[in-house]
């Protein structure tokens, strides 16, 4: 039986989908429905569905960067999207990252019906597809990435775990380390060092600034560990950078 998870912040759509698709014709059976990508991403992880139908147009999170995650963590997965996003560029997009077929909302029941049988062949045509790709060589990986990079940018100063990020990526902690590692020859926490280091070196700069409070600015709350990270990755101390040894 093609296991399939149902993804819409509306429940009346969710329910629609239930009922009005002919599912064991399919050979499917409908083994979860989540209204928001981290319930969704959750319900995938435990269900492990060979098909998602999916919006992406849901409060509070990024549809693409879902996708991506979706079939970066899950490369064999089948996924369809209904939207009533209409932006070319976007669709265009989402067909990149491996959607198989995206509907604008209110879809038409055969729109639905050609997207199942498409999926469903697909699945049987790949023996269920149980290959483990080479997620890392897809768009989905490398966007990925950049989407990881970006929100490290934009988030050194704080508390930041691998979780953080991989919950913004909608994938498994052990998913993005590998991309990392994979993407940018780096782990996780040398990345996000030579981050706030970089940042550190700007604030350097302006003389009004202690060197403990730029420390305590990139997100090192022990002075001890700022210094010895800034030495390990310059080759000098912060002082020494400071008065133009750089």
């Amino acid at each position: 039986m093609i296991r399939v998870v149902l993804i819409d912040d509306e429940a009346i759509i969710l329910e629609g989908l239930k009922k009005v698709v002919d599912w064991s014709g399919f050979g499917c059976e409908v083994v979860a429905t989540a209204q928001n990508a981290a319930a969704g991403a959750a319900a995938i992880r435990r269900c492990q569905p060979h098909i998602v139908i999916t919006d992406i147009k849901m409060p509070d999170q990024d549809g693409l960067t879902m996708l991506a995650g979706l079939k970066s963590e899950f490369p064999a997965l089948e996924i369809t999207v209904l939207t009533g996003y209409r932006d070319f560029d976007y669709a265009q997009e989402a067909i990149r990252l491996g959607v198989t077929r995206l509907l604008l909302k209110p879809s038409k029941m055969d729109e639905i019906n050609e997207a199942m049988r498409v999926m469903t062949e697909n699945l049987r045509a790949s023996g269920a597809a149980q290959e483990d790709a080479e997620e890392d060589d897809k768009p989905a990986g490398s966007f990925l990435v950049r989407k990881a990079l970006q929100f490290m940018e934009a988030h050194y100063a704080e508390k930041l775990t691998l979780q953080d990020v991989a919950d913004h990526c909608y994938v498994s902690q052990w998913h993005l380390s590998k991309l990392l590692n994979r993407h940018a020859q780096k782990s996780f926490y040398d990345l996000l060092n030579e981050t706030r280091i970089k940042q550190a070196q700007r604030l350097l700069s302006d003389p009004k600034l202690k060197i403990g409070d730029i420390g305590e600015r990139v997100g090192y709350c022990d002075p001890g560990h700022f210094a010895r990270t800034f030495k390990k990755l310059t080759g000098m101390s912060a002082y020494e950078y400071r008065n133009g040894k750089r």
